[in-house]
């Protein structure tokens, strides 16, 4: 009888508030928090692409790694403005998570075992792969980092970029000569300054840097990656409902370019008769059971925020300032890594 009574509670809760009331009574502490509060709270680092602050009285916070919040929002509230951004320092990132300052951290330093095991936070995915790489002149026609040999290289002195270096040369049995600055902002005004002929670091890094150039065009990024260095969103260990949200926000953006669903087309894929696609979207199947959200809260993503190749294609592609290539960052249907699993 008293079973009776709690299916019966719960059949009349749905009718009366629809899943969107349903989805809410689930919510965990983090997402109960976040909806009684109004807002998401998201940590970011600034960075050219990533993460750039307002610059004006009517901008906004903008960037890959603020898009993936607002991914996030736009789940959670159907409104991707419903998030406050705080800027933190390297420093600062993992304590202002650990201290509840944030709900999520957009992207911390890359993702590695200790990491993971002593920061009391779990990264939800990869949303951006990393690594350190050369950035070189077209004029020498370097295709790639195998053809570096007898080179003189700028970089930032006390950092694994020096050690990964001369490794890079050591293994190849290839001399260079390593120019050593304090930051790397100095050795990529070395590098500028034609004072070696090639400049390292990671190749985020490299795009931001050659973007400021005063001919960007002569200059690429070389393909090749001496690291490994993962990136993607960040939240507290001890609530897996949240883990699930921030990752399952991530895996639709990645699904969704994948069936080639975008902001131009997320209302029209709804009348899709592709199962994939209209489970993406949530037209069949509640999508949001065990994640305290509404069913539909796929689709409000690809709608508002767009899929994964729009977020990076605006913030970092080649019609951006940084001019990046996918590489790396591509589907991993076409040669690249960026995989999720299906929202079935």
């Amino acid at each position: 009888m008293i079973a009776r009574g709690i299916n019966l509670a719960v059949a009349i809760l749905f009718v009366l508030g629809g899943q969107g009331a349903l989805a809410q009574s689930d919510a965990g502490p983090t997402l109960s928090t976040v909806l009684k509060r109004g807002y998401l709270s998201c940590g970011v680092s600034e960075a050219p692409g990533f993460a750039q602050p307002p610059s004006g009285e009517k901008s906004d916070w903008r960037g890959f790694d603020v898009d993936i919040c607002r991914a996030v929002a736009a789940a959670i509230f159907d409104d991707p403005q419903k998030v406050r951004f705080l800027g933190l320092s390297a420093k600062d990132r993992v304590p202002a998570l650990q201290a509840g300052w944030i709900d999520v951290l957009a992207s911390a330093a890359p993702w590695t075992q200790s990491r993971d095991a002593a920061q009391r936070a779990i990264y939800a995915g990869v949303s951006f792969y990393d690594g350190q790489s050369f950035l070189v002149r077209r004029q020498r026609s370097f295709a790639s980092a195998q053809d570096l040999s007898g080179v003189s290289v700028c970089v930032q002195q006390g950092t694994s970029y020096e050690l990964e270096v001369a490794d890079f040369f050591h293994k190849r049995k290839a001399p260079y000569d390593a120019k050593l600055f304090a930051t790397f902002d100095d050795a990529a005004a070395g590098y500028d300054k034609s004072l070696c002929d090639v400049l390292t670091a990671d190749a985020s890094s490299l795009y931001a840097a050659r973007a400021k150039l005063s001919s960007p065009e002569a200059h690429d990024v070389l393909p090749d990656l001496l690291s490994k260095a993962p990136h993607g969103p960040v939240v507290r260990q001890g609530d897996d409902q949240w883990l699930g949200v921030v990752r399952w926000a991530l895996f639709t953006l990645i699904d969704a370019e994948e069936l080639q669903v975008s902001v131009a087309n997320a209302d029209a894929a709804l009348k899709s008769d592709d199962p994939n696609i209209r489970h993406l979207l949530g037209v069949e199947g509640d999508r949001g059971l065990g994640l305290g959200l509404a069913g539909d809260w796929p689709y409000r993503i690809v709608k508002h925020v767009g899929n994964y190749a729009d977020v990076f294609e605006r913030n970092m592609g080649q019609a951006s300032p940084l001019g990046m290539e996918r590489r790396a960052n591509a589907l991993w249907n076409k040669g690249g890594l960026i995989y999720a699993p299906s929202i079935r």
